[in-house]
């Protein structure tokens, strides 16, 4: 790939704006575990698959509480336009979000009023926008900005550019801008090493691609394909076996790979990624099996779905987020949630439990009343999670069999939350919200969290729930208009997901299946 010259906008700032919102909750339980759920082990020439004993046909109760009282509420809150992706810099002071068309940092020294740094906006390269920018990342002193985020035939950078965030105020680039073949929906940095999904039509392989970054300069030094795995899935619609997201801990890379299931990769050795096992929801030859009318809904409706995979900080325990909507289809038909798996033996991962989305009375894609999982973070035996319009919620899951609801808010009328990130472990926690949800009226915005209710006022960890009626909270669910409480104790199967926003990558869905067929 080409390096290209890079025309730097002009970066401005802004006043944080603290907010306080009306409190209002959601409960997640776990009805029973994945009815197509296996775990595959072995290499290529000597694959292995099994059903373990935890996959139990019998529900997993959750230990309900009341988590949701009307004191818990956000400290602080900024409006950021275009706000998508956010990380929070090894400072735990700065927060980094993906605008759009830039990114903007964020001082959230004080939580009570995060207050914005920079925002870089209307980036060109030789005269062409880099825009679509879902994601970024942060390591040390260096800030990675990819784009576009989705297909598309417009006459746009694809690529990233590599900033030095030493004065988060003032961003500085530091290397020409790396242009790519294809589009970058997510990535993930790691000191000097630069992990991107590929995707792409033609050619189809949707690799994982490996950057050595330090030294201002880019490199690519390794890459790894599904298809190197399992040649057989090259049978199956790209848009069914999409990398959509990469998340790397102790050398082992975790690659959401959307109906495919989630793959656990060696990258010890950045030159040879190898294959280590992995989990999944459908089977090959199910996927195979998809005409090209059914394209659509396999991709937006449950099983499958593998948006985003992440561990925790012991590398011990892996959350699979499935993004998904209903599709009128068999069960399970809902939004997706989020599955957790014992991965202290990495060849071998064991199914936990699942976290069920919140539900909504209409749950299709185009109803905009978005409650399926979407982004989160393990961290120190609690689950953050954000689920767009559903809120943001906080568990322990530190018996991860069992998970137990902490916190939970939401204000669906304003704010569709698309992640959530440790601020302070234990402490606080940002969540960023986006505008572009589909048939939504959302804000773009930043918040703070507390990272648990007041004990004074839940009763603590093992307190309240006497009055639960096993609902989780069905007065506040019901309060807010489109939520119904019925089924948040039940919907059955695994969570699930499709594609991830992601209103222009439904848009370019169409005309993507559409030049397939041709």
């Amino acid at each position: 790939m080409r390096r290209r010259a890079f025309l730097r906008s002009g970066l401005t700032t802004g006043a944080g704006l603290s907010a306080a919102l009306s409190a209002s909750s959601v409960s997640a339980t776990d009805e029973c575990a994945p009815s197509h759920a296996t775990v595959a082990t072995g290499s290529q020439s000597n694959i292995t698959t099994t059903n373990p004993d935890s996959f139990s046909d019998e529900p997993v109760e959750l230990r309900l509480q009341d988590a949701f009282p009307d004191s818990y509420e956000p400290l602080g809150r900024t409006s950021i336009g275009g706000a998508a992706e956010a990380v929070v810099g090894d400072d735990g002071e700065t927060a980094y979000l993906a605008t759009a068309t830039g990114f903007t940092t964020v001082d959230v020294s004080d939580p009570t009023d995060p207050e914005v740094l920079a925002r870089e906006d209307s980036l060109t390269v030789d005269d062409e926008p880099l825009t679509e920018v879902l994601d970024v990342k942060v390591s040390g002193d260096r800030l990675v900005v990819p784009g576009p985020a989705n297909h598309t035939t417009a006459s746009i950078f694809h690529g990233f550019i590599c900033y030095d965030v030493s004065d988060p105020a003032d961003p500085v680039a530091v290397t020409e801008p790396y242009e790519t073949d294809y589009h970058i929906h997510n990535c993930f940095l790691e000191d000097n090493l630069l992990y991107i999904v590929a995707n792409s039509e033609e050619p189809t392989e949707n690799p994982l691609v490996i950057y050595d970054i330090s030294d201002d300069t880019v490199e690519e030094v390794g890459r790894w394909s599904l298809l190197e795995y399992e040649p057989g899935w090259e049978e199956v619609h790209w848009l069914l076996r999409y990398l959509h997201d990469v998340y790397v801990h102790d050398e082992i890379a975790y690659l959401a790979y959307w109906n495919a299931g989630t793959y656990l990769i060696d990258v010890s050795d950045p030159t040879e990624p190898g294959y280590i096992s992995h989990v999944a929801e459908t089977e090959l030859e199910e996927q195979q099996d998809i005409p090209f009318s059914g394209v659509t809904d396999a991709q937006q409706g449950l099983p499958g779905n593998d948006h985003y995979s992440a561990v925790d900080d012991t590398g011990t325990l892996l959350g699979v987020g499935r993004e998904a909507w209903a599709t009128g289809g068999d069960d399970p038909d809902g939004p997706g949630g989020i599955d957790l798996y014992d991965v202290s033996d990495p060849s071998e991962p064991t199914y936990q439990a699942t976290i069920e989305a919140p539900p909504a009375e209409n749950e299709g894609y185009n109803d905009g009343m978005w409650t399926t999982a979407h982004n989160f973070e393990l961290r120190n035996d609690r689950l953050y999670s954000s689920w767009y319009r559903g809120g943001v919620l906080v568990h322990d899951v530190s018996d991860p069999t069992s998970p137990t609801a902490l916190a939970g808010w939401r204000d669906a009328d304003e704010l569709g939350f698309w992640t959530a990130r440790v601020l302070e472990s234990g402490e606080t926690f940002v969540a960023s919200s986006t505008e572009i949800i589909q048939s939504a009226d959302t804000e773009g915005a930043l918040l703070v969290f507390p990272a648990q209710v007041d004990d004074s006022e839940s009763g603590g960890k093992d307190g309240g729930g006497d009055d639960d009626d096993g609902t989780g909270g069905s007065d506040m669910a019901d309060s807010i208009p489109g939520f119904t409480a019925a089924g948040v104790a039940g919907a059955a199967g695994v969570a699930g997901s499709a594609l991830g926003f992601e209103m222009v990558r439904r848009q370019r869905s169409d005309s993507a299946v559409e030049s397939s067929q041709e």
